[in-house]
């Protein structure tokens, strides 16, 4: 579901970063407050589209006269000259807002159409593509909702919703099973899942008895994938971790393992294409 309220937030950042206490002081200055038009958001580039409910949002809080009628819904795929919404109202406040609603819906949508891109390439496989938590600040929960429009699944929030025992946990506890028992002692942790990530097999081999929810396997070759995969014999769900690239994700989920979780989806997601078409009159 669309989180509204992360939106908002963000949107009131926004405009007062574009608008401050004095608007858009071209549109202003030049345009009459009733002179009509009528904004046409398309498509320049094939994607997947995500965040539309944001439009409305960041045209509702400039004018609420201003009217936002969608064309398609959040994980279609568009191409180039695919009508995506259409923005009606008056001159000034529809240019006031142009630019901070295309951001948005740009932004999103680039992380939606590189999930799909991975996910296409996992096809044939039973390997679902997992985010990160390698989000912008303060855009996790819609990042992560984009990664849903695209076709991918969440993992952890945050640092709150899951034990994930890493390298630096396990050092500093000795060891993956003194980790582990460590974690299971702790009231905070009472009634979350537990992933461990492991470097090695022999690692795996340690984590297995262990009944952990699942385990990480952190930058491992593709044999070394494989052996884990056959080792494992489904007592426990793998998770593939470590420069996930569209060149290498189908062989990683080839290998069998369940999930593989890629940073570049919200990090590394180039803006898809899309602009605002103006129509004088409406």
């Amino acid at each position: 579901m669309f989180d509204q309220r992360a939106a908002e937030t963000l949107i009131d950042l926004a405009l007062q970063e574009d608008l401050a206490d004095k608007g858009d002081v071209t549109s202003l200055a030049t345009l009459s407050p009733g002179t009509p038009i009528c904004g046409h958001i398309v498509a320049k580039a094939d994607g997947v589209i995500a965040g539309l409910p944001i439009i409305e949002q960041v045209f509702r809080k400039i004018d609420t006269a201003v009217q936002v009628h969608l064309h398609m819904q959040d994980g279609v795929r568009v191409h180039p000259g695919s009508l995506i919404a259409e923005v009606i109202g008056p001159a000034p406040s529809v240019l006031s807002g142009e630019r901070i609603a295309l951001n948005f819906l740009q932004h999103l949508s680039g992380i939606a159409t590189l999930t799909a891109r991975f996910v296409q390439a996992a096809a044939g496989t039973q390997t679902t593509i997992l985010d990160t938590r390698k989000t912008t600040p303060g855009w996790r929960t819609l990042e992560k909702y984009a990664v849903r429009a695209g076709g991918g699944h969440n993992h952890r929030m945050g640092l709150f919703d899951m034990v994930m025992i890493k390298d630096n946990h396990v050092d500093a506890a000795g060891g993956i099973t003194a980790a582990v028992e460590t974690v299971r002692r702790s009231p905070i942790a009472r009634g979350l899942l537990i992933e461990v990530e492991v470097r090695t097999l022999d690692e795996l081999r340690e984590v297995l008895p262990l009944g952990v929810d699942r385990v990480l396997l952190d930058n491992m070759t593709l044999d070394e994938m494989r052996e884990a995969v056959v080792l494992t014999a489904g007592r426990v769900p793998l998770e593939a971790s470590g420069n996930m690239s569209l060149e290498r994700v189908a062989a990683v989920a080839a290998t069998g393992v369940d999930f593989i979780s890629v940073g570049a989806l919200t990090h590394s997601a180039p803006a898809l294409d899309l602009s605002m078409k103006i129509s004088w009159g409406t």
